[in-house]
């Protein structure tokens, strides 16, 4: 469920934990849409952006875990979530972790709030600061369905909100996947730039060309989440492992006449080869998802 135009009636006082770049442009959105916001930071210092605007700072953590029913940490790593909050009282109150963290740490880290007495969100951020706030920033949340349906308004204010299941590990399990298809897209571009470094070939033009082909090949994630769920890798498909791995010498061909490390792509070309080997080679790369599950 995703909502990008959310607004409350009254808005919801609430804490924030953490005053980093994230937490600043998230307590600077909350501040301009009006909700009454208390900030800690373990470097003091570091509130005085969101205290000029409005904000209103606590001595500690568990002081400002009191002030407000929902609070909201976006800390460095989850083992600073528990040492922020290892003296607050959190009976009564409502936890959300914007904190980036594994699934693991989500799920033990609700088991740990609840036992506590208080209701917990794990969230994750698909944004860098400078988007929240803007049109394309949102964020994914798992956990309490009854945490986030009350207090969706205000989450929704400084990015969209995605709630993924009351598994509160499935935002974390959601945003790693989506930071992981990010690098291996990052990695293809990476390869790309150093094949053409050093010719006539103007980097701007090549992103030109660049950014629609890699817009049109994104579309086909949709094809192998049909193939996933059908569990049919063969029917309909064009370009299948055989015919990829015959014209991958051609890749490593050229980035050694460019004089380029093919070590970003090797990988993945390793795996394509593994299943044609195994006798699968009239399907797409889908059947790839099987091979790194069997590692």
């Amino acid at each position: 469920m995703t909502d990008t135009s959310l607004s409350s009636a009254s808005p919801t006082p609430l804490t924030l934990l953490g005053t980093g770049a994230m937490g600043t442009a998230l307590g600077r959105a909350w501040l301009a849409a009006g909700h009454p916001l208390t900030v800690w930071n373990r470097t003091p210092g570091r509130t005085a952006a969101l205290t000029a605007e409005g904000a209103v700072a606590a001595g500690s953590a568990a002081e400002a875990v009191a002030a407000n029913r929902l609070v909201v940490a976006c800390l460095l790593d989850d083992a600073s979530v528990g040492a922020a909050l290892d003296s607050a009282e959190l009976a009564g109150r409502d936890l959300v972790n914007l904190t980036t963290g594994t699934p693991a740490d989500a799920r033990e880290r609700a088991a740990w709030a609840e036992k506590r007495g208080a209701r917990f969100l794990d969230g994750g951020i698909m944004a860098v600061p400078p988007m929240i706030g803007a049109p394309g920033a949102f964020v994914l949340y798992s956990g309490d369905p009854e945490l986030f349906e009350e207090h969706r308004a205000a989450l929704a204010v400084p990015a969209a909100t995605e709630y993924v299941g009351a598994d509160p590990a499935l935002a974390a399990l959601h945003d790693v996947a989506l930071l992981s298809a990010m690098y291996g897209m990052f990695a293809g571009v990476t390869h790309a730039f150093a094949l053409l470094r050093g010719t006539q070939v103007a980097p701007g033009d090549f992103a030109a060309l660049l950014v629609p082909w890699l817009n049109a090949m994104a579309g086909t994630a949709k094809e192998t989440a049909g193939r996933l769920t059908s569990g049919d890798y063969t029917t309909g498909v064009v370009s299948h492992l055989g015919m990829q791995v015959a014209g991958s010498g051609t890749l490593l061909r050229t980035a050694a006449e460019q004089g380029v490390s093919a070590e970003l792509l090797t990988p993945f070309l390793d795996l394509m080869r593994e299943r044609v080997a195994a006798g699968h080679a009239t399907e797409d790369t889908t059947g790839l998802v099987d091979l790194l599950r069997t590692r």
